[in-house]
């Protein structure tokens, strides 16, 4: 009897191994490529950026801030086009429109995220990363 149940115990543990297996090699279920992300305050106006491991394809990077502290508040952000190569940088100021910066209460220092995402021409999201600051500093 026990070598019945070990035997089953195999024969389930192979079969789940390999519908892992066919599931990970899918095409179109690959997580997104992970993006290097670097920003630098610039006073009122937008941060500068740098960032690194943009995949081919990617047709434009879409840039979104977070204060971790009060997330709900919409402190939107911007997109920018990929001028193609595998880093870009983006200089003070360049995100206007939609970019509320940071401005806690005195004297709080908060925390906030930006949030990278670069995408194909459809508006597939393709690869995605972020970074962490205090402010003030």
């Amino acid at each position: 009897m026990t070598t019945i149940r070990l035997c089953m115990f195999a024969a389930v543990a192979l079969a789940l191994a390999g519908c892992n297996a066919n599931q990970a090699g899918s095409a179109g279920s690959a997580a997104p490529q992970e993006l290097s992300v670097a920003f630098n305050w610039c006073g009122a106006a937008s941060p500068s950026f740098r960032i690194g491991n943009i995949p081919e394809g990617a047709s434009k990077l879409r840039l979104r801030m977070t204060d971790r502290h009060v997330p709900s508040y919409n402190h939107g952000g911007g997109e920018v086009p990929v001028a193609g190569g595998s880093t870009a940088s983006i200089p003070c100021g360049r995100l206007v429109g939609s970019y509320n910066g940071p401005n806690p209460p005195a004297p709080q220092v908060h925390d906030y995220e930006w949030t990278v995402t670069a995408l194909d021409a459809n508006g597939k999201v393709i690869a995605r990363g972020s970074a962490l600051r205090k402010f003030p500093e």
